[in-house]
């Protein structure tokens, strides 16, 4: 796993996360994309776990998102119900690579301007290799994860503050796996209601 943080307001979303990946076919460290963008709605899909799943995913939002009747609001009531759906054959496939059941699992956040709401909202979804559904968490003013090496720290939209966490983060996680999960460059995308702008804030 590695780092996935929001910060919500009504005018403003961020989300940053670590560059740190595994190459499919020879397993080396390389690096990855955790976030993408849907910029003709003005959103942004992150993830944290597994990178093959993640973009199935998004591949699906983005096809969504040609739709005439497109809104976030739909979207977001379909994600939970569509990663139900595609799990268990990914689960299936990741066991049969030789993944340890407790490694599976995946944490989504979608978020953006909402035209209905005339504000950003942010969603996270949550799934594991048990068999209840996906966790739906309409967020209020952010999402840390993880987050206990960032307990008692303020909440801050600057850069430096942005990096600063993602290093605690990074360090926690890679000590407390004992190997390294979290790393790279840190990237954030910043969504306003008519910009979305990507930036690498540095190395983690």
């Amino acid at each position: 796993m590695s780092i996935l943080n929001v910060l919500l307001s009504p005018d403003q979303l961020l989300v940053a996360v670590d560059t740190l990946a595994d190459d499919s076919r020879t397993g080396a460290k390389s690096v990855g994309a955790k976030l993408l963008l849907i910029p003709q709605h003005n959103l942004v899909l992150a993830s944290r776990g597994s990178a093959q799943f993640f973009l199935r995913i998004y591949e699906l939002a983005l096809q969504a998102s040609f739709r005439a009747d497109f809104t976030m609001e739909q979207l977001g009531r379909e994600l939970g119900l569509v990663v139900d759906q595609l799990w268990p054959a990914y689960e299936k496939a990741a066991v049969e690579a030789g993944i340890e059941r407790s490694a599976i699992g995946t944490e989504l956040v979608l978020g953006g301007w909402s035209p209905q709401a005339s504000r950003m909202v942010a969603t996270a979804y949550a799934k594991s290799v048990n068999q209840e559904p996906t966790r739906v968490q309409p967020l209020e003013g952010g999402l840390a994860s993880p987050g206990e090496p960032l307990r008692g720290r303020p909440d801050s939209f600057a850069p430096e503050d942005l990096l600063a966490a993602g290093r605690i983060q990074a360090a926690w996680l890679n000590r407390s796996s004992g190997r390294q999960v979290a790393g790279g460059r840190l990237l954030t995308a910043r969504l306003r209601p008519s910009s979305a702008v990507i930036s690498d804030l540095g190395a983690v």
